[in-house]
């Protein structure tokens, strides 16, 4: 069974940077797609950023394009976020998920994290 693990979120200024982890376990096949989603209070689920297991590739969603990067650490079956010049509406909790499909939308997600709250104060 897939288990993804996140962890690093937290309280930080307008400005800031924090690096989200999601540690994981268990997949059954070598390619997937596995990264971040994201909900702000009120608002819903939207995509972050993803990368592919099969070729590294990755996805960010326009809004922190320029500003976060992902990344993974195959020996340590952990991927990162690094968000930097963080703003207020960056506040959300936020998630890990994966998918086999190949398809970064929520509904194609196999597997979900518990999330992780960030905060960034103006």
């Amino acid at each position: 069974e897939v288990q993804l693990v996140e962890s690093g979120g937290g309280l930080v200024q307008t400005g800031g940077s924090l690096r989200l982890s999601c540690a994981h376990s268990g997949f059954a096949f070598d390619d997937y797609a596995i990264g971040w989603f994201r909900q702000a209070p009120g608002k819903e689920r939207e995509g972050v950023s993803c990368i592919s297991s099969t070729d590294g590739s990755t996805f960010y969603v326009d809004s922190v394009k320029g500003r976060f990067t992902i990344s993974s650490d195959n020996a340590k079956n952990t991927v990162y976020l690094q968000m930097n010049s963080l703003k207020p509406e960056d506040t959300a909790v936020y998630y890990c998920a994966a998918t086999y499909r190949m398809v970064w939308e929520e509904g194609a997600m196999d597997y979900w994290g518990k999330g992780t709250l960030v905060t960034v104060s103006s």
